[in-house]
């Protein structure tokens, strides 16, 4: 038995599934002031107190780290940035306490000049006169060498030991210094609050006798257990995009194409599978304005859910981007498209007759009968879904891999369907679908899909590893970490392969995911030839393997998972 929680802006979601079907499934409003109490309380009601010993795993994905970020609930964290030369230090002003400090790593990891220890000790007592307790260093080419991080953490632990310091490679290796510098800035902004969320999860399975490992659902569709996801937390932000993107899987036809709308109460996410594959954003998340390193699906989400508001403007219909609260015919304050699928008997949920008396309301400023005014709100709702879809292929068709894609079809192909998943989905899917020509596909379950896609979910582990055997070293881009390698002109891609499929076994150990690495892959692998004097002095290789993105099961194939 597999459980999946997803814990969603208006509603936390669980099912119980074996994989073939779904056993049970609930949902609960989302507490937001008390997350957790909305998890155990859907945990509750599937389990039912019948099913602990059969339990193999519980995923969980949730939005906590998002509102985290997008509510600035987060504690202020102080920047140490060590760029070097090159840009203006205009160009690295962030809306925080940030000091600049001298030392300087180049491109290939070699020091260009030394971090200087007065300036630093002149940072630290800067940020606890600012009243910092949070502090993140990141040089830019840390990635390379992280010496000088090193050295600024030994230097302001020993002098300000109340200050907690994060350093970015350990954070991201990645190039691109800003999303290095904004991807380690939230993950020490999120830390304590989600660790101490992870420990309360694992405290609440283990009071019900729950000893079936817990994950947490990450942004690009895979999963990591629980006290591996307390130390990296930015990596669960847009989880709840990916679990609706996992779920539409686990519940249309495999391998096709479709675009997923994922309809909530106050928002809609969408996605792209490429036949079968989601599409997963080049250049990392894209949170509230940060820009990241965090690997997720590319999506996208839209202002307007079932439950957004509707208002008359001068005589018209206007779909307000927020939520006041559930929709009039579930006892809320507005009329909201939830309101109108009602009235046109477009869902079953909700009480006709306070849908009937939100259309008359707004029929009587619009000079419209109150079928024309709910038509009017789903016109209006499914066009706004339908911009938003062409506005996303723009920005897909930027995506590498969509291009591959599109090569391999030979011709421009839009997608075979519109998978949609969410509570308001049945009601305006299939008008979407007409608009974009293709098939409307509103799978049983959809209402609960994200918490399917949650217990779909797979472990996945990415290692990046860039190789210098001029330097004698290499480096793992996802966490900076490195060693040395044979300075030799005979190291080959297959050497690199294979220490990268080390490095791969042993990030898998420090994250407790060795069980899960039944089958890797490589994804790319590169060499470049050191030139000095007509003389080949070295090698550079980038080479990147995984372990394969997919899905346990494939509950419309019939296919169960094996485990």
């Amino acid at each position: 038995m597999l459980i999946g929680i997803d814990v969603g802006g208006t509603y936390t979601d669980a099912v119980l599934t074996d994989g073939k079907d779904i056993i049970r499934k609930f949902k609960t409003k989302t507490l937001h002031e008390e997350i957790m109490t909305s998890i155990l309380n859907a945990l509750d009601k599937v389990i039912q107190g019948e099913y602990e010993s059969q339990i193999k795993r519980v995923v969980i994905s949730t939005t906590l780290v998002t509102n985290i970020i997008a509510e600035k609930k987060y504690p202020p964290v102080a920047l140490i940035l060590l760029p070097g030369p090159g840009l203006s230090l205009d160009c690295y002003r962030y809306d925080t306490f940030t000091q600049i400090i001298s030392g300087a790593i180049d491109y290939r990891g070699r020091e260009i000049t030394s971090p200087d220890e007065s300036e630093i000790i002149s940072a630290g007592s800067s940020i606890i006169e600012a009243g910092y307790q949070h502090v993140a260093v990141i040089g830019k080419f840390s990635n390379r060498n992280n010496a000088h991080e090193h050295f600024v953490k030994q230097i302001i632990e020993k002098k300000f030991p109340k200050l907690n310091i994060y350093m970015g490679h350990n954070i991201s290796g990645l190039l691109n210094y800003p999303r290095r510098i904004a991807t380690t800035m939230l993950h020490a902004a999120a830390s304590h609050l989600f660790s101490t969320f992870c420990d309360n999860v694992s405290e609440s399975l283990k009071k019900r006798n729950i000893s079936a490992p817990a994950f947490i659902l990450k942004a690009d569709g895979g999963t990591i257990p629980l006290t591996a996801a307390a130390k990296v937390p930015v990596e669960t932000i847009f989880s709840g995009p990916a679990a609706s993107t996992l779920g539409a899987m686990c519940l249309s036809p495999k391998g096709q194409t479709s675009v997923v709308a994922d309809i909530g109460g106050t928002t809609t996410d969408l996605s792209l599978i490429l036949s079968g594959k989601p599409l997963i954003a080049s250049k990392g998340a894209d949170v509230e304005g940060f820009l990241t390193h965090v690997r997720s699906f590319a999506v996208r989400s839209v202002p307007l859910g079932g439950d957004s508001t509707v208002t008359v403007n001068n005589g018209k219909i206007d779909l307000l981007p927020e939520r006041r609260g559930p929709a009039y015919c579930l006892g809320g304050p507005e009329p909201t498209p939830t309101d109108a699928l009602k009235y046109l008997g477009r869902i079953e949920f909700g009480d006709m007759s306070r849908a009937v008396e939100a259309m008359e309301n707004l029929a009587s400023v619009t000079n419209s009968t109150p079928r024309e005014t709910a038509q009017k709100i789903v016109f209006q709702s499914c066009q706004t879904i339908v911009n938003a879809i062409e506005q996303m292929f723009k920005n897909w068709e930027q995506e590498p891999a969509y291009r591959i894609w599109e090569i391999m079809q030979k011709n421009i192909i839009r997608p075979d369907n519109i998978v949609g998943v969410g509570g308001a989905a049945g009601g305006l899917i299939p008008d979407i679908a007409k608009m974009l020509n293709c098939n409307s596909i509103v799978p049983e379950h959809a209402e609960v899909a994200n918490a399917l896609g949650s217990a779909a979910a797979q472990p996945t582990l990415t290692v990046t590893l860039r190789i210098d055997t001029e330097q004698g070293s290499y480096t793992v881009l996802e966490d900076g970490s490195g060693g040395p390698v044979n300075k030799s002109t005979q190291f080959t891609k297959e050497d690199a392969v294979r220490l990268a499929r080390d490095c791969l076994l042993d990030r898998a150990g420090e994250l407790n995911m060795k069980e899960y690495l039944t089958n890797v892959e490589v994804v790319h692998c590169e060499m470049f030839n050191m030139v000095r004097g007509w003389t080949t002095t070295g090698k550079i290789f980038d080479v990147s393997i995984q372990t394969p993105q997919e899905i346990l099961f494939y509950m419309d194939q019939g296919e169960s998972f094996n485990e």
